[in-house]
């Protein structure tokens, strides 16, 4: 359960709906609602832009801390604070110790949108709004994310859903309350004018949400402005022909798959988009990582071309993570660009490749270094495809979900070990929250860093000891989510000897790495193939070998590590036979 005090604090940018939810929010939970900006305003009797025009920032923030510091220290209120106040340590501190901290995100996009007309924003008041937000978002998301106890996306401006998604965070349901909650939408909708569409789903980013009893469909969005598309996961999804039409544009499709998911759900998925009214080009290609390479791209090509298929047609990925690259790939250059969508039907995919716009092919050199960044229409995972995978394609998957509690949330880290006997039977309701919690976080992820130009390179923890893993046996040898489970011991077994970890949290890592049913001693290669496979990784800078470490758990750095701690870590651990 998220912490509960009895007040409730919201921070966030200027524009994000602090002021409109805090209201609604405090109504709701009868209590008093307090805008920081306002009460400054009353105590000084002038506006927020005069009070930066004649006395600066500066004095504003020493203003603003003051009205923090008394504000937060009453009883049963629902607070709004500055864009800015988190900045300074000591609000930080009153805040985390008195209350509930709610962020509420929004897109620079969508606070563009809502606040282009108001004069009462002095630090928008620039000849470029748009990159001046940008540098706040930059500047102020860290110390929005450590002060949170809850993380709220507002893309979408329906109050009493975010209201809703608030109080079900804080266990403040409609029987706990003083009053009941009026009728909500279907949760995952936006009611409009009778019609249902896509709402981004909203969620904690530090409290894993209770494990439900069941697994229906959920929605969350990939926030990329004009790119931005949804995610969609639950059962049944293949099949359901109303949300095949929705969701997949144009009237000829070309479905990519292989020889080991073409049997399985090839034709039943092809009836359901003839039933939408489709024109369907099938194309199976070969199964195995090894077939990820230029040969298989241009099969692809061939048979386009030869279907005369044009710049409407939409490409279809059906497979895992081999496929979704490959056809992504295709899409990005077929005609200079067609859309595509994802179906993953591994684990891997569903929690991973399937979400980001990373596409590409193999070469002997290196792995996954041709490619391009090419976002698809939508992602659609049915959860009932994971009941055929081979425990090892399970296990590979497990891996990359891993990965995400490891650096990115220690919660989430937690409650896959507390949870991992249960992913491993393949139960729904886990493997389901799995899905959607690593989404939610790839997703918020690629949001702020589409092109990996910083941030994102953290979802690449155990990747730079895992493809050298994969590169160094041969394609194919082990799965790569195998490579990446081990090299996520081999990183943590790094970040340890560099001290940014503690040696219980190393072994945690390496203990659910090997509950999860994969390796975690790594093939010999010798140290100095080792060196010079590592050194062809897209991370690297001016030769340096770059890694994602653990700071702390849940935490991350992306660093160079000194070559005798880096030797160490392949004595300790790169000393296992030729291969699993």
């Amino acid at each position: 359960m998220v912490r509960y005090t009895g007040n409730i604090f919201l921070v966030g940018l200027m524009g994000a709906g602090k002021t409109t939810v805090g209201r609604a929010l405090a109504k709701k939970l009868n209590k008093l609602f307090i805008d920081s900006d306002h009460e400054i305003e009353a105590r000084t009797g002038v506006s927020i832009p005069l009070i930066f025009e004649i006395e600066g920032e500066e004095s504003f923030r020493q203003r603003e801390t003051e009205v923090i510091r008394d504000l937060s220290g009453r009883r049963g209120i629902v607070l709004a604070t500055g864009g800015g106040a988190v900045m300074r340590p000591e609000n930080r501190e009153y805040l985390k110790s008195r209350g509930t901290v709610i962020y509420l995100r929004a897109s620079i996009h969508n606070i563009l949108q809502r606040t282009s007309r108001d004069k009462n924003r002095p630090l928008l008041q620039t000849a470029d709004p748009r990159r001046r937000l940008e540098e706040l978002s930059r500047q102020r998301e860290p110390y929005y994310r450590e002060v949170a106890d809850i993380v709220i996306d507002t893309g979408r401006p329906n109050v009493q859903f975010l209201v809703h998604s608030i109080l079900s965070q804080l266990e403040l349901l409609p029987n706990q309350l003083p009053d009941q909650l009026e009728q909500e939408p279907q949760a995952g909708t936006l009611s409009q004018a009778g019609a249902s569409v896509p709402i981004s789903s909203n969620f904690s980013m530090n409290q894993p949400s209770t494990l439900p009893a069941s697994a229906p469909t959920v929605t969350l969005q990939v926030e990329l402005g004009e790119r931005s598309y949804p995610i969609e996961i639950g059962p049944s999804l293949l099949n359901d022909r109303e949300r095949i039409a929705r969701l997949i544009t144009g009237k000829q499709v070309a479905v990519v798959t292989n020889t080991t998911v073409a049997p399985l759900y090839l034709q039943g998925f092809s009836q359901a988009l003839k039933d939408a009214g489709k024109s369907v080009l099938e194309i199976v290609l070969p199964d195995g990582e090894e077939e990820k390479n230029w040969a298989s791209l241009m099969q692809i090509f061939d048979r386009l071309l030869s279907a005369k298929c044009d710049r409407k047609t939409t490409l279809i990925a059906l497979g895992g993570g081999v496929i979704g690259d490959l056809t992504g790939f295709a899409a990005s250059a077929y005609m200079r660009g067609v859309p595509f969508v994802q179906i993953p039907t591994t684990l891997l995919a569903q929690v991973d490749s399937s979400v980001g716009g990373k596409t590409g092919i193999n070469h002997p050199l290196g792995k996954n270094m041709i490619g391009a960044f090419y976002q698809p229409q939508a992602v659609i995972a049915d959860t009932m495809t994971l009941h055929t995978l081979p425990e090892r394609e399970l296990s590979a998957g497990l891996a990359e979900v891993i990965k995400y509690g490891a650096v990115i949330d220690a919660a989430f880290f937690k409650w896959i070990e507390d949870n991992i006997g249960k992913l491993m039977a393949r139960d729904n309701a886990a493997l389901a929250y799995a899905i959607r919690r690593s989404c939610e976080l790839k997703a918020d992820v690629v949001r702020q860093d589409e092109r990996e130009g910083g941030l994102r390179a953290i979802l690449n923890f155990g990747h730079t000891f895992g493809h050298a893993i994969e590169s160094g046996l041969g394609y194919g040898k082990w799965l790569h989510g195998e490579a990446v489970g081990c090299g996520m011991v081999m990183a943590a077994d790094l970040s340890h000897r560099l001290g940014h970890i503690s040696a219980i949290d190393k072994e945690r890592v390496c203990a659910l790495v090997r509950a999860a049913g994969l390796p975690t001693e790594a093939p010999n290669l010798g140290a100095q193939r080792w060196l010079e496979l590592m050194q062809i990784d897209k991370k690297n800078e001016d030769g340096q070998i770059k890694f994602i470490l653990m700071k702390p758990l849940g935490g991350h750095l992306i660093a160079t590590a000194p070559q005798d701690a880096l030797l160490a870590t392949l004595r300790q651990l790169a000393s296992g036979d030729m291969p699993r």
